[in-house]
This record gives structure tokens, sequence and C-alpha cells, in this order.
């Protein structure tokens, strides 16, 4: 029997659903122009999907344009990421990595993630027992300072109060997991500083060495109220008496002082607090001159320090990654990276291929230049000068600096000009 007649062939597709009717219609469709093409981008589709979710796990994943390398330390690993337009604590929190009170991470949450090889550091909370006198606390902190320690303790500090760290040798006695962190407390003492009350903290034992340690100047017209082996007490009563002529107290601030520290494991231009500063306050005494109650001079003759300024400590990132590690390579001094990644950061976003007018991240080549217009790092007008450095200048950043860093010293002089310039003009 003939099975390609047309009675037969009715007779097998006569149920729809059956088997023969589902592989002639696949049959059919396989026969249409575009079925290969489509069933191919089907498949490419499926493998990519899974290469993707593999790199994920495995955390080695494609490059996503406009993203940064980000290299973020915690737990004693290292985790290599790429991050679009996002800041540290939004990175964090894709990343499910959680922060625990007292944790510190490096630089602020807050920061934008504006260069590749950014870094990001976590230092994890550890149990510290706080001693104040007879008084133990206990707290989790990653600080670096015992101060800040203190501090996140809820402690109330003074800057003259003297706070050190240890770590703790006798469990047993001490009842200290971990570290120690001791606060030796500066005794008030109210002093009457010819005329002016004032509070003036001390770890002096005797009246005598107090007027040392705070510098006190007594001369022939002066007058203390209490010997100077008078002992130390809290809240003493002192006065400091000057006869015979007129004094005027004035309370001057005196700025808090800023310890810098470079540090490698922070990228180049990112920074991090690791302790706060305040400042202090001190009374200036004035000796005055009248002549017919109008005053005609006055001259200082003591300065007291009632408030010891507290040093603030800041961290500078030094590392040199990505693209702003170029600089080395371009033969741009140490000294002038600062200037160089001020200018470069608000002209181009450290963009090699940014042309004037792009905004937002960072393209990629487009094959061409345009021949107007500002183009690359330091958007250089038109973009064709670079040619000078080389032959890459359109896609190569460290062509692209040597280039700006010709142009900085030949019509500033050098980049320290070029930055002050920019900082008055807006532009170079």
């Amino acid at each position: 029997m003939n099975l390609d007649t047309p009675q037969q062939n009715d007779t097998i597709t006569s149920s729809k659903g059956s088997v023969p009717h589902r592989i002639t219609r696949i049959r059919k469709a396989s026969r249409h122009p575009h079925a290969v093409p489509v069933l191919v981008f089907i498949a490419l589709l499926f493998l990519g999907g899974l290469g993707f979710l593999f790199a994920r796990q495995t955390n080695k994943l494609p490059e996503v344009h406009d993203a940064k390398i980000v290299i973020i330390s915690y737990d004693h690993q290292k985790q290599v990421v790429p991050a679009k337009n996002t800041t540290v604590g939004d990175l964090l929190m894709k990343l499910n990595i959680t922060l625990q009170p007292g944790d510190v991470v490096e630089p602020a949450a807050k920061t934008h993630i504006d260069q590749d090889q950014f870094r990001i550091n976590i230092y994890r909370a550890v149990p510290v027992q706080v001693v104040d006198g007879n008084l133990k606390s206990h707290t989790f902190s990653a600080a670096s300072t015992a101060r800040t320690i203190a501090k996140q303790a809820g402690q109330t500090l003074y800057p003259e109060d003297i706070i050190t760290q240890a770590p703790t040798d006798d469990f047993v006695r001490s009842g200290a997991i971990g570290g120690q962190v001791v606060i030796d407390r500066a005794t008030p003492v109210n002093v009457d500083l010819y005329g002016t009350p004032v509070v003036l903290r001390t770890h002096a034992s005797t009246v005598g060495d107090l007027i040392k340690e705070k510098k006190i100047v007594l001369t022939k017209d002066d007058k203390l109220s209490v010997p100077t082996e008078t002992p130390i007490a809290p809240n003493q009563q002192i006065a400091v008496l000057r006869t015979g002529m007129k004094v005027e107290n004035v309370t001057e601030d005196i700025p808090a002082p800023v310890q810098t520290i470079a540090d490698g494991s922070l990228a180049y231009g990112t920074s991090a607090v690791r302790q706060q500063g305040s400042p202090g306050q001190q009374t200036v005494t004035y000796q005055i001159v009248l002549k017919n109650n109008v005053e005609v001079s006055r001259t200082a003759i003591q300065k007291v320090v009632n408030k010891e300024p507290v040093t603030q400590i800041t961290v500078m990132g030094s590392s040199l990654g990505g693209i702003k590690g170029d600089m080395a390579l371009a033969g741009i001094s140490p000294s002038d990276y600062m200037y160089v990644d001020y200018i470069i950061g608000r002209e181009s976003g450290w963009c090699p291929t940014k042309a004037q007018g792009q905004y937002g991240g960072c393209p990629a080549f487009a094959g061409s230049v345009p021949s107007y217009g500002g183009y690359g790092l330091c958007q250089s007008t038109p973009g064709s000068k670079m040619a000078s450095a080389g032959a890459d200048w359109m896609t190569n950043p460290v062509t692209q600096l040597r280039w700006c860093s010709g142009y900085a010293h030949s019509r500033y002089g050098s980049w320290a000009a070029a930055y002050n310039h920019w900082v008055s003009n807006h532009n170079w």
C-alpha cells in the first residue's frame, strides 16, 4: 500500500495530538528559511547563560563593560569582582558581605568606586575589655587606635586621658577574652586664672607639678592661692592672682593636628579616618596698658592649654593599580600624582576613549576619533595632538599620559601650576 496517498496521509494525521502529527509539524518548521539561525541563537543563549552562572560561582566573572575591577580583602581571603556605578556599601550589600557591629571598612561605605584595581579592606571586630579604673566593660571592635575603641565602647573621653592598648596575658585574672584597653583618667582641677575660671585636667601629683605641666609662668607679681607642694585632688580649687595691673583672658581654639599615613593596601586617591581628631583650647592672658582709661597696648604674658587637641589619624591609599598605575610608566613623578589625579579625574574620569560631550561611563573605542573637541584622558583638543607622543595615542593611556605631562610642563611649568589653574578656572 502506498502510504503517501492523500487518503492515507489524512488518516495518519487525523488526530492532532498524536506523535506522528507533531513530527510532521517539526519537519515542516525545519524547512522554514529562518529555522536554523533561530535554533542556533537559542542554543548559544542557553550555553552563554550556563557559562555566566558557572563564572559567578567561581568568582571568575567575564568582563563587564564600563565596570571597575574591585579587590575586596576580608575574612582571610581576597575576592576580585567587577563593579559598575556603585559605592563601597552598595557593592558589599550586593555580594552579601555583612558588617557586624564594631567591624571597620576602608574606605568608608559611602565612597564611590571610580577606578580599576579599587581596593576594599574589611577588618572584623574582636572582643576587647575596656578598663576604666575599677569599672570593666566589654565591646567588639576592629579599630586600630585605643582611643577609638574606647569611644566605640561608649566611654566619654577627655584629651588629657591616657588610653593604652595591650593583649591579655592572663585570661583567668583579667576576665578578658581578647585585648585590653586601659583608661588612665586625668584629674580635673578648677583653676581661677587671673579672674577667669578654667578646668584643667592633669596627671600631676602636686600643684607645683601642675604649674610646670601647663607651663604657667609665675612672675614676682603673681601669687598662688595654695602652696606648690599641695597634693592634687579631684575638683581642687586653685587661684593664680596678679595685682597692680589690669589683665584680660581670651579663650582661643587650638587646631587639631593631622597625622597622615600611606597605606599600600588601599587604592591611590582613597582615604579613611582611623581616629577622629578634635580641636583643643587655650586661655591667653594679656597685660593691658591704659592711658586715660583707654587701652593703648596689650602684651600676652601667659598661654595655658586647658584642653589638649586630639590628633586626627588619616590613612591615604598608595596602591597604584589599574589605569592610575600608568602614571609611573609615563614617567610622572610621585609628587605630582595628586595633581594628575585631580585634573584627569575631572576631565575624563580616567577614561582614555572619552570624547568631549560624552558623559557617564567609559565608552569602548569607536574605531576613530572626532576631528574636533577634546579627547582622551586629559581631553586634548583636538585629540590628534597626542599623536606626537606615539602612534597608539587613540587608546593607550600611557601614551596619552606622556603627552598630558608634556603639555602640563610646557604650558604651566609644572603639574602643580596646572592644578592651581584648574582649581581657579575649572579648565586647563
